[in-house]
């Protein structure tokens, strides 16, 4: 019972970090992006046993030769391949479960993303309740914007001349002739 939820954990990880950053990603194959990510931020890489490159050339290994993702089977056989360079002082077996232990439950992490500024200038300068004349036509009542609609007027391509007062009356003059 306990191996099954190890498994589980593991399987979890793997889907949460084959889908980081694609929006159209299924979790079912991982990318090498995503698997470099997912040995970064659990620590299999330890820069000493094992380093980036030695990442790639367990991924590349283990793919199929055409493609450019890996399944959660190979992505299985990637971590056998690593686990006795990560762990040299243990057997295999161990080496394996300490290297699952390092990802089970893991989810990726977004360090060194940009946040939004929120001092003082940049605070005010956002803040859409404070805007007023045509600016403020730009967003509806909650604050988000209303797009290309509230920027600028949109043209209505009739054919008649914008301050023409008489549209539409043209096919009523012929019709009394």
């Amino acid at each position: 019972m306990a191996e099954s939820t190890e498994m589980d954990e593991l399987l979890r990880a793997f889907k949460k970090f084959a889908v980081h950053g694609d929006t159209k990603a299924t979790g079912k194959e991982m990318n090498g992006k995503n698997w470099a990510k997912l040995c970064k931020d659990c620590k299999v890489i330890d820069s000493k046993n094992v380093t980036g490159t030695d990442v790639d050339i367990v991924f590349t290994k283990v793919k199929a030769k055409t493609s450019r993702v890996i399944t959660y089977e190979e992505f299985q056989k990637a971590l056998e391949e690593l686990a006795p360079k990560r762990f040299k002082n243990q057997s295999k077996e161990e080496a394996l479960q300490s290297i699952y232990k390092l990802i089970e439950g893991k989810e990726p992490t977004n360090v060194g993303v940009t946040k939004v500024a929120k001092t003082g200038a940049v605070d005010r300068l956002t803040d859409t309740t404070k805007y007023t004349g045509s600016h403020k036509e730009r967003f509806d009542d909650s604050g988000k914007g209303k797009g290309k609609g509230g920027r600028e007027e949109i043209v209505e391509h009739t054919g008649y001349v914008g301050a023409y007062k008489n549209a539409g009356t043209y096919d009523e003059k012929t019709k009394e002739k």
